[in-house]
């Protein structure tokens, strides 16, 4: 059976535009940026954690057909995509601060929750982001 779960896929606009929002200013690091050809095989990871990636997939071929793409690209717009990505940090606050300061515009500031601390934003394209600083167990 499975023994892990490698990769999560999100759909980005562009995806030049979202390696400078992931990488540039959230922090992440390019684990792949490949062209295929038929599409470009774009995944980011957590530093240090090569082995769960994000793919930033622009919505189209081969997955999709134009049609169908083009009201995927619309429901990313309205943020209605279902994409969504949960990080945890050990220090909520600092994150949100260090974040702000590079033009991060936040859904929610840090807020106590009965789990944790944590806080919402949106990535460029309308995907919804979360950070949390779980409670010590």
């Amino acid at each position: 059976m499975f023994t892990e779960l490698t990769h999560s896929q999100i759909y980005v606009l562009d995806q030049d535009q979202a390696l400078d929002f992931y990488v540039g200013k959230l922090g992440l690091e390019v684990n792949t940026d490949v062209d295929l050809g038929f599409m470009r095989w774009l995944t980011v990871n957590v530093p240090g954690h090569p082995e769960r990636q994000i793919l930033l997939e622009r919505p189209g071929a081969p997955a999709l057909s134009e049609e169908t793409a083009r009201q995927v690209r619309d429901m990313v717009t309205k943020g209605a995509s279902g994409g969504s990505l949960i990080f945890a940090t050990d220090d909520c606050r600092k994150t949100y601060e260090t974040l702000l300061a590079r033009g991060v515009e936040f859904t929610d500031e840090p807020t106590e929750r009965p789990y944790g601390i944590d806080c919402g934003l949106r990535d460029p394209f309308g995907n919804n982001i979360r950070f949390t600083q779980p409670k010590p167990a």
